[in-house]
């Protein structure tokens, strides 16, 4: 198994408006598209400005959710951004975020996110093929930690790279009401929009969706 390399927090002037956040977040409706998982990431400034966005897929049931994930925030390649929020680890139908190898490959804080209680999921992680895998990914995640925000409602974070009085710091910042952070609750909407699109799109636009995958398999060959 892989070693985790020592994290050490980051310094984050929450206080400053022009900290930024990349908030990730999917939507996927089998019924729509079968395989793939829409997966959007917005960056928002501390007083709430959009400051870019970006797009890619994951695999409904994979393995490529931390690889996609690390493609996402090197193409957006804004190294003004101070950390990375997650809506959720276990994503696309149990293609499970490895929160320290994205670490490892960005170098930027991560808050992940989730919000509800949770009685667990390591059965139904060990049902999908590679399973052990799955569960070996999840929980070497860590524990989640219960945080209170400042309106009073719980949130579930797993804080890499920041540590949990920063990271509650830094949603209070960004949460203006409810669970979801800003960035999270917008690239949320973004990815539904996108879905919702694609799925009625003509096939003139499937057809330059296509020529642009090629081009990009080209490219990485």
């Amino acid at each position: 198994m892989k070693e985790i390399t020592e994290i050490k927090p980051k310094t984050i002037h929450v206080s400053k408006h022009g900290i930024r956040a990349l908030g990730i977040a999917e939507s996927f409706k089998r019924e729509l598209i079968p395989k793939k998982s829409i997966l959007a990431g917005v960056i928002m400034r501390g007083d709430f400005l959009i400051d870019g966005f970006g797009f890619t897929f994951v695999t409904l049931g994979g393995m490529d959710a931390t690889e996609k994930i690390i493609k996402l925030v090197k193409q957006i390649n804004r190294p003004d951004i101070s950390f990375l929020m997650l809506s959720g680890t276990v994503i696309a139908l149990y293609n499970v975020v490895d929160l320290h190898s994205v670490y490892e490959a960005v170098r930027l804080p991560i808050i992940a996110i989730s919000y509800e209680e949770s009685e667990g999921i390591d059965r139904y992680l060990l049902e999908r093929p590679r399973g052990e895998e799955r569960l070996r990914i999840h929980r070497r995640n860590g524990p989640r930690l219960r945080l209170k925000l400042k309106n009073g409602l719980d949130i579930y974070v797993r804080p890499i790279g920041v540590d949990a009085d920063l990271a509650l710091r830094v949603l209070n910042k960004f949460t203006i009401h409810g669970r979801y952070p800003e960035p999270i609750r917008v690239a949320k909407t973004l990815s539904r929009s996108i879905l919702f699109y694609l799925s009625s799109a003509s096939n003139e636009i499937i057809e330059v969706l296509s020529e642009v995958a090629r081009y990009n398999v080209r490219k990485d060959h």
